[in-house]
């Protein structure tokens, strides 16, 4: 029993070390052609090391295309998505864990049903709302619908209070004199910080990849983010076989993704296991 164990554990490892490696490839090939000069792009054999490396192409990149603009862009719809859009996710993932009022599941319900409506469906309304309002070319349209809440956000969140908060613990703080805002503030979300660092993360990257809304709503490379930036690059990269200077530009855009899934992820690990426990 001990042996066929080992040999399931052994061949999980297997598995998992080999999709690793198919899942990085790419990256690394991306980060190899970004430290190649051109010429050396398509040797045969392929270099993964290259040979000389040059940091030239990254250098190129920053110079030639407003990527300070695209990185400011991206930042600015970021911290305001996530910094008002994560406290009205929870507090509606509060109202429905923790609070009793009319036809609650079936609002709950609906808001999950609005997640099967594709985006196709309501882009063109969307965008004709947004030009009424003179929104077009702004950021607005990136930033205020996310600032009422993700749907996913607010069912993940009210999963974990149900699991983590206890209603004794929500009756002890009404006793203590607290109203339901404090409550909220001092009891709920102290106990949600790693789903709220889980969501942040994946939020995260969700938004600063996110590339069909940038290129329906900004027209202007100043205003543009990161990933349109990188996308017009291309016309003008790969035409000219320019694709060490284009694969430094995907590194840039991907570095603060990396980072940020460096540094949350054992708040995903945490904020899965008091779900799945608990919930």
């Amino acid at each position: 029993m001990v042996k066929q164990r080992r040999l399931i554990n052994l061949i999980v490892y297997i598995v998992l070390i080999a999709g690793s490696f198919i899942m990085l490839g790419p990256l690394a090939w991306t980060l190899s052609t970004s430290l190649k000069s051109q010429k050396h792009v398509f040797d045969i054999p392929p270099q993964w090391v290259p040979d000389p490396i040059t940091w030239l192409n990254y250098k190129d990149v920053w110079n030639k295309a407003p990527l300070l603009f695209g990185f400011m862009n991206s930042a600015i719809v970021v911290v305001s998505v996530l910094s008002v859009g994560l406290f009205v996710a929870a507090m509606a993932a509060y109202s429905f864990s923790k609070f009793d009022f009319p036809f609650k599941e079936g609002i709950f319900l609906a808001l999950l049903g609005t997640m099967m409506i594709p985006y196709s469906v309501v882009m063109i309304p969307q965008y004709i709302g947004f030009s009424e309002l003179g929104w077009v070319d702004t950021l607005l349209p990136l930033i205020i619908p996310g600032m009422f809440g993700n749907i996913v956000t607010i069912f993940f969140f009210r999963q974990f209070m149900q699991g983590s908060i206890p209603n004794d613990l929500i009756d002890a703080a009404k006793i203590d004199g607290c109203g339901y805002f404090r409550t909220f503030s001092t009891v709920a979300l102290p106990i949600i910080k790693p789903a709220i660092a889980a969501q942040a993360a994946l939020g995260f990257m969700g938004i600063w990849n996110d590339f069909l809304g940038p290129l329906i709503y900004l027209h202007t490379p100043e205003r543009q983010t990161i990933q349109v930036l990188i996308a017009s690059m291309q016309s003008n990269y790969i035409s000219t076989s320019n694709y060490p200077s284009l694969m430094a530009a995907s590194i840039i855009a991907l570095l603060p993704v990396v980072i940020v899934f460096f540094f949350a992820q054992r708040y995903f690990i945490e904020s899965l296991a008091i779900t799945g426990i608990k919930g």
